[in-house]
């Protein structure tokens, strides 16, 4: 087993805590079935979001979809001219057998053309 890093992000339409709810639920969802993620694989959650995103913290999201125990942070993403609005990136770090080119970072909603030179 070995540590890896795995990425992704998503927006909301509307700053409001059922949609960041909802949305970083879906994200959560999709990056750990796309990698075969089991819940005892992962060892913690970074998450930031843009400064239109203030209704509730991404971690609080997470928990309510049962990651209570894994350690969770979030910061406020840098500031920067033509950045994706009311985004949300989440760094997941886990332990994997997969090498690091197999692991498929997720991007979601608004956020999908942040990484298009990494495959699905």
């Amino acid at each position: 087993m070995a540590v890896r890093a795995l990425r992704g992000a998503t927006t909301v339409d509307a700053d409001t805590p059922e949609q960041v709810n909802e949305r970083v639920a879906e994200l959560m969802e999709e990056m750990l079935k796309r990698n075969s993620v089991m819940h005892d694989d992962l060892i913690s959650i970074f998450f930031t979001s843009t400064s239109d995103v203030t209704s509730m913290f991404p971690a609080t999201a997470a928990r309510a979809v049962g990651m209570g125990d894994v350690p969770l942070l979030c910061s406020q993403e840098l500031s920067i001219d033509g950045g994706t609005p009311r985004c949300i990136r989440a760094l997941i770090h886990l332990n994997s057998e997969k090498a690091r080119e197999h692991l498929h970072h997720v991007y979601l909603h608004g956020a999908s053309g942040l990484r298009d030179d990494l495959p699905e």
